[in-house]
């Protein structure tokens, strides 16, 4: 009876899983992109299973939810948290609401395939992920150190994933058992869906595709496909065999009948790469074409690797081609094969969006880590996820690439509900909502004007140099919500910790009101990134004067409400683009306005960034590529100088004294070097600091050294390096203003000078005596 019943429902999935795939283009532009709802197929026959209290880890638990095997076991490099901010999360349990049964293994042991094997043979298929983020950034700080601890692992605890995961565990997944097919996805999979460069092996590496020898690969925020995809694995097809899915990656060896594919490789003429090459015969063959079967070829990898503009033009076509309503499939040779990467998924519709987010999570992490900490959950367990997608582009973060500029927001009903649920179901709950925001804190529900407009639109980004005219920038939506946030019985206070993009943020000064008033602690993050516009160019981010205006608008309000509150500002170094006297001219402007940089790190190259694209090339992919023109974008490449631009944002540490004075005096600017307020670093060493320590070069000890102190007007009784180094400065960046053109690495945990409590008038005995 069962078998009968299984055979019926498979006949089902083979009706009911077939879409018709139409790619969109300019022709199309008076009709709206559809798709299939994600919750309109005909559920598996396994749904007489029921909903698993959490998915399982071990054949115990698929003995008590009285499972014989898995129909999807998902292998991921994290730890496994039932909560919609982790991806195995989202895509189990959304297998799960479509019928199957699926099974967990998070960090198994990969020196050999046994922990593949735990949950037995999947009957469709191994779903494989780095996890939330790439195993190489995870495992690697921007000097290429390993990192010794891991925020998606138990206790913290560091080395629980191997190196580029995808690529280890569907190897191990593969010696477990040769015929299942291997499906890749996640951040990982997606960020390396083409030849890309590796920042930790300094060279460009084929395809993740190629690399671990997958069946197919999903980018993107992957619902769509991978739903589809499973039922039609369900119904018989294999995966090799399925090559017309929406955010999917596939090999072939040949071009397929009635294709027409479009060559993007020539960068000696004068083409603007926003168009076909300007060539009569192709543009005639084109106008001829099949608009839904028209293809655009990439430099392959073997190019991309001889050739640094090639790498560039590759990486710049990819990104023109992003935009789900006019991209065209693009082909990437590897070999005697071609890769294949379909036109990006359409994105999902709020009520689509609302029960992705409503599905049946335990908010928790498996019951297997018993008390153990786990950072990442503990960072989110109280806060809310509103909408994905970020129109910002900065050249250097990621999330453009892998969930797409379009906003997809929830509903205010889905987005109140997971509130109440946090207050009646998570344990600890005091009546905080730690953050409510997403990618972006101020995007939700912001879009184009015009639909039709924003199908052919293939701006990098919506927001710079300008913000675009057809954007629509209202937060009246988000200002509602957070009004009837605050209204919901139990919460006390809803804050707001994602990254605010305050260059649309200024255009409504009653968000800003509403947002400092209600919203706001103690502190804000924001993320300039750079002061100099040299930089900013190549960041795509907007000039300082933008961030000065929010600044000014956000003081106005603070003192309004009666509240004492600061901007928390992130900059990056060794940015692309970023010489070392721009680095000087931050460091002035820190000074200058009260800010030590605390959290510090150089930029990180991650794989398919536009600025990541610029460090290996030296070539700007945001403006056509030339052979002999162009261009040449300036990179902080090697060690010495990647440290000497990271000390710059720490200009207030004694250690970096020494080489910031060197620095200096080869910039010609060694006015800045003394005991001054117009001085960056005085022209002292304290002992036991930079060079003047013992082992250091030059190191004498002196002899009677006594101990002293220092008290400053408004700052209290501190060390003399210390209250040198933190006077105000005037120097070149004071009189400058850059002109107005996530993920900023160094951030300032203090408040500005001027903002600290004076000791003044205390008893000596209560203030701390520091020995020099």
């Amino acid at each position: 009876m069962l078998e009968a019943q299984k055979a019926t429902q498979i006949e089902a999935c083979k009706n009911s899983a077939k879409l018709p795939v139409k790619a969109p283009s300019k022709a199309d532009t008076g009709d709206k992109l559809e798709a299939k709802n994600l919750f309109s197929y005909r559920k598996y026959w396994a749904q007489r299973f029921g909903i698993a209290p959490f998915l399982p880890m071990s054949r115990e638990e698929m003995d008590l939810l009285g499972w014989d095997s898995c129909d999807v076991i998902l292998v991921t490099g994290d730890a496994y948290v039932d909560h919609p901010s982790f991806g195995m999360a989202i895509i189990g349990r959304l297998l799960e609401a479509q019928g199957f049964r699926v099974g967990i293994i998070a960090q198994p042991e990969w020196s050999n395939p046994e922990a593949f094997m735990a949950l037995g043979k999947p009957n469709l298929y191994f779903g494989i992920t780095g996890g939330n983020m790439d195993s190489m950034v995870n495992r690697y700080t921007a000097d290429k150190r390993v990192r010794h601890n891991d925020s998606y692992t138990p206790n913290d605890e560091g080395g629980k994933r191997p190196d580029r995961s995808v690529i280890v565990y569907s190897q191990r997944c593969r010696e477990a058992y040769k015929d299942t097919p291997i499906v890749v996805g996640g951040i990982e999979a997606s960020l390396r869906r083409t030849a890309h460069y590796d920042y930790w092996s300094d060279k460009v590496r084929r395809s993740v595709l190629i690399d671990s020898k997958a069946d197919i690969l999903l980018y993107g925020n992957a619902e769509r496909a991978v739903v589809e995809l499973t039922h039609r694995i369900a119904a018989g097809e294999h995966p090799k065999e399925i090559q017309d899915i929406r955010g999917t990656v596939y090999a072939r060896k040949f071009t397929p009948e009635g294709w027409t594919v479009a060559d993007m490789t020539a960068i000696d003429d004068e083409n603007d790469l926003h168009h076909i090459p300007d060539r009569a015969e192709a543009r005639k063959k084109l106008r001829e074409a099949d608009k839904d079967k028209i293809a655009v070829r990439l430099p392959s990898y073997e190019e991309v690797i001889a050739d640094k503009a090639l790498y560039a033009q590759a990486s710049r076509v990819v990104h023109l081609e992003s935009n789900a309503g006019n991209a065209r499939a693009m082909v990437q040779g590897h070999g005697d094969r071609d890769i294949w990467i379909n036109p990006p998924p359409i994105p999902l519709t709020t009520p689509e969006m609302d029960g992705v987010f409503d599905l049946n999570y335990q908010r928790a992490p498996h019951p297997v880590y018993g008390d153990a900490k786990l950072a990442a959950w503990d960072m989110i367990r109280f806060s809310v996820n509103i909408m994905r997608g970020c129109f910002g582009g900065c050249s250097f973060c990621s999330i453009t690439e892998h969930e797409g500029r379009v906003i997809q927001s929830r509903s205010e009903e889905s987005i109140l509900k997971e509130i109440e649920d946090i207050r009646d179901k998570v344990d600890g709950f005091t009546g905080q909502i730690t953050d409510m925001g997403g990618p972006t804190a101020n995007m939700y529900r912001m879009a184009c004007k015009d639909d039709n407009i924003q199908k052919v639109c293939r701006r990098l980004s919506c927001v710079y140099p300008d913000v675009c005219k057809n954007l629509d920038t209202s937060h009246e939506s988000l200002i509602q919500l957070y009004r009837k946030a605050r209204n919901i019985e139990g919460v006390k206070k809803i804050s707001v910790q994602s990254g605010l993009r305050y260059d649309i943020a200024v255009k409504s000064p009653t968000y800003i009101k509403e947002l400092v008033t209600h919203h706001v602690g103690g502190y804000l993050k924001i993320a300039p990134e750079h002061t100099e516009e040299r930089a900013l160019s190549k960041m795509m981010k907007p000039g300082i004067g933008t961030y000065e205006r929010f600044k000014s608008m956000f003081d106005a309000a603070a003192k309004k409400a009666g509240k004492e509150l600061y901007l928390i500002p992130y900059f990056i170094a060794a940015h692309p683009g970023c010489e070392d006297e721009d680095m000087m001219n931050l460091a002035v402007w820190l000074k200058q306005n009260g800010f030590r940089a605390d959290q510090v790190q150089n930029f990180i190259p991650s794989p398919m960034a536009l600025s990541t694209a610029m460090y290996h090339s030296e070539r700007n992919p945001l403006r056509p590529i030339r052979r002999h023109s162009g261009e040449i974008v300036k990179t902080a490449k090697g060690v010495k100088q990647r440290r000497l631009h990271k000390a710059f944002l720490r200009y207030h540490d004694p250690e970096n004294w020494p080489v910031l004075r060197e620095a200096l005096r080869e910039l010609g600017r060694a006015d800045l070097i003394g005991p001054g307020k117009k001085h960056l670093v005085p022209s002292y060493q304290p002992i036991g600091t930079g060079d003047n320590k013992p082992g250091a070069k030059g190191y004498a000890k002196k002899k009677d050294q006594k101990s002293f102190f220092t008290t400053h007007a408004g700052q209290g009784r501190r060390r003399a390096d210390e209250a040198a180094s933190s006077r105000p400065v005037d120097g070149p960046a004071a009189a400058r203003k850059s002109p107005d053109g996530p993920s900023g690495n160094a951030r300032s945990n203090n408040k500005p000078a001027g903002a600290r409590k004076s000791s003044r008038g205390k008893p000596s005995g209560q203030r701390r005596r520091i020995r020099t």
